[in-house]
């Protein structure tokens, strides 16, 4: 049996309903993200940004600075948010996340020596050593607590102490190396407020092919909700299931920390309200996980605009504040459980 509860499928028109609101709610969160901020803007002056009718200062710093700010805002969200529910079918953990499991502090870490070495480097170069961070951060943490289904509590605490080393040796690396490093204290905790259309074009070709194999993969994912045992007496090749769907955890997580930094607990917290409100098929649980997501970093970082008004504050700070108490509720529901 899947380590997750099942619950009922909630009915067509509850599903329908819901995606709308979703979808009304992302559109509102895009049109307030261009909006409002260190300058606000007036109506006028968005529509005719957002419909490129006018080449005004003020235009091109809605079509320059908070147009690709809010579609990075939105799209990473949508990463972590997929990379936190296939990490979690994966492993069948409902306590595991990339930010969890080392992928992210690997990631960073990696993203910080090439950095360091190579100075010169573009954004794109960065995206494949944090994939190569990423993978190192995962398997650190499997050798340490494997990935047997009834690990739940040991494998969250590999992960976290993975984490800590993991994120106290990139700390230290950009402490010693301040010259070179003096603008990525701030990335670190996870920010999009330098994101830029760079920062889309890059991303957009990552999201596309994680996004594509994943739907592609999704009646094999279906595997995951079952024991192993029932997969391998059905003749399936569950592990190999397994490795793509590790493939596509970092393929998404390793292009968004490469981008905006390590953003945490959005892949965490979000599968969870995603099966609350829809139950555990698939075919409705990933899409609505994506969007749920790209909605949370959209908002989560308007809201950090007015943090430390009129400085920016990283839109990590806030998903830590949402996701660091939930985390601490799953651990000590899924420890009684074990015991």
């Amino acid at each position: 049996m899947s380590r997750f509860t099942i619950r009922k499928q909630k009915p067509k028109t509850f599903l329908l309903s819901l995606f709308a609101v979703i979808f009304i709610f992302i559109v509102i969160g895009f049109f307030i993200s261009l909006k409002w901020g260190q300058a606000t803007i007036s109506w006028r002056i968005l529509y005719e940004a957002i419909t490129y009718q006018g080449q005004d200062k003020e235009h091109l710093y809605i079509q320059t600075l908070r147009m690709p700010r809010t579609i990075t805002a939105f799209v990473i969200g949508v990463h972590m948010a997929l990379a936190g529910l296939l990490t979690q079918l994966v492993t069948r953990n409902p306590i595991a996340s990339p930010h969890i499991f080392g992928i992210n502090a690997g990631a960073s870490l990696s993203v910080v020596i090439s950095l360091i070495v190579f100075p010169s480097f573009t954004l794109t170069a960065s995206v494949y050593f944090a994939f190569i961070g990423a993978i190192l951060g995962a398997l650190l943490v499997f050798s340490l607590a494997g990935i047997q289904q009834k690990q739940h509590v040991r494998l969250a605490l590999a992960g976290i102490a993975v984490h800590f080393l993991l994120s106290s040796l990139t700390e230290g690396l950009i402490i010693m190396n301040q010259h070179s490093t003096d603008s990525m204290m701030f990335w670190l905790v996870g920010a999009v407020n330098q994101a830029g259309w760079q920062e889309v074009q890059t991303l957009l070709p990552w999201s596309i092919t994680g996004i594509t194999i994943f739907l592609f993969m999704l009646p094999s994912f279906r595997l995951l909700l079952i024991d192993d045992d029932v997969a391998l007496s059905l003749g399936q090749r569950i592990m190999f299931v397994k490795l793509i769907g590790m493939l596509i955890v970092i393929l998404l997580a390793g292009s968004a920390v490469a981008t905006c930094g390590p953003i945490g607990f959005v892949g965490l917290l979000i599968p969870h309200v995603a099966r609350l409100l829809a139950g555990e098929k698939l075919g409705t649980l990933v899409p609505l996980t994506g969007l749920l997501g790209g909605l949370l970093l959209v908002y989560a970082d308007f809201f950090s605009r007015f943090i430390a008004y009129p400085y920016e504050s990283p839109v990590g700070i806030l998903t830590a504040v949402i996701g660091g108490p939930f985390f601490i509720y799953l651990a000590r529901k899924k420890g009684r459980a074990s015991l």
